[in-house]
C-alpha cells in the first residue's frame, strides 16, 4: 500500500519553487519526490522517477506547463499560475485542480487532499496482517484494534489493545512500520508513544482525547492528543 502522495514539483522562479517544496513537506501525507525549475529537465528525467502527481507551473519559458503535462503522457497534474486564462485549458487536460498564484496553504491541501482521494493514497482493502508477537505470530485484523502504544519493558516493542480487552506485544516494531500498513482513515497516531482507532474516539479537547475504553479503576481511558499531531487527527475526525 502507498501511504504517499509522491509528487513532482515544477516552477520556473527558484523562490515560489522553494516556497511550495515547503508548503509541501508540511503536509503529512506528500512526499516530494524532486522539484524542479527547469521543464526540459524535469520531462528528461520523468521516465525515471517514482511518482503519483506533478505539480506544475504554467507559464514558463521553453516549454509551459500545459506542454509538460501532455508530454508525462496522462500522469495527474495539478496546474499553478498567475494567469486565469488558461484555466479551460487546464481543465481540458483534465487536471485534477488548478490554483492560482499565490498559491495558498489551504488551497494547497485541498487540490492534494483530492489527487489523494483519486489514487487511493493511504487506503487498503486488506483486512489483517501476520505479525510476531510475544506468543508467536498472529493475524491482526485491523477491525478488533482499539489502541497501539509503546511497550513498557522494551520500548522496541509495542503494545496492542483489542477491542475484547486483550492484549498482545508486537515484537521490534516501529511506529512508523505500523502506520504503514493500518488503513489510514480509520487509525491516527496522537502522541508519541500512541497510535488510536479513531472508533473508540468519544469527546476531545485541545490537548485530550476522552475514549470509550476504561482503565482498570473502571474510569474512561483518557489519551494526550500531542501538539505536532492535532492537525492531523482533527482533518480525520471531519472527513
Amino acid at each position: 500500500m502507498n501511504t504517499k502522495l509522491r509528487c513532482l514539483l515544477l516552477d520556473d522562479e527558484l523562490p515560489g519553487l522553494t516556497y511550495l517544496r515547503m508548503m509541501c513537506e508540511q503536509i503529512d501525507y506528500v512526499e516530494v519526490v524532486k522539484a524542479f525549475n527547469d521543464p526540459l529537465k524535469l520531462v528528461e528525467e520523468a521516465g525515471q522517477l517514482d511518482f503519483d502527481i506533478c505539480i506544475l507551473d504554467i507559464e514558463m519559458p521553453q516549454l509551459n506547463g500545459l506542454q509538460v503535462a501532455h508530454l508525462l503522457r496522462g500522469k495527474p497534474v495539478i496546474f499553478t499560475t498567475a494567469y486565469k486564462e488558461h484555466a479551460a485549458e487546464a481543465y481540458d487536460i483534465e487536471a485534477i485542480d488548478y490554483i492560482r498564484k499565490p498559491v495558498q496553504k489551504e488551497r494547497l491541501e485541498k487540490a492534494l487532499q483530492k489527487a489523494a482521494d483519486l489514487l487511493s493514497i493511504g487506503k487498503t482493502d486488506k483486512q489483517f496482517v501476520q505479525l510476531n508477537t510475544n506468543k508467536g505470530k498472529t493475524l491482526l485484523y485491523f477491525n478488533q484494534v482499539s489502541l497501539i502504544t509503546t511497550a513498557e519493558r522494551d520500548k522496541r516493542d509495542k503494545l496492542v489493545l483489542l477491542e475484547n480487552k486483550e492484549e498482545l506485544i508486537l515484537k521490534n516494531i516501529s511506529f512508523e512500520q505500523i502506520l504503514s500498513f493500518l488503513p489510514a482513515d480509520d487509525f491516527c497516531r496522537v502522541n508519541k508513544k500512541d497510535i488510536l482507532a479513531l472508533k473508540v474516539v468519544k469527546f476531545f479537547t485541545h490537548d485530550e482525547i476522552i475514549t470509550t475504553m476504561y482503565d482498570a479503576t473502571g474510569n474512561e481511558f483518557k489519551i494526550t492528543l500531542g501538539d505536532n499531531y492535532r492537525k492531523e487527527f482533527v482533518q480525520k475526525t471531519i472527513r
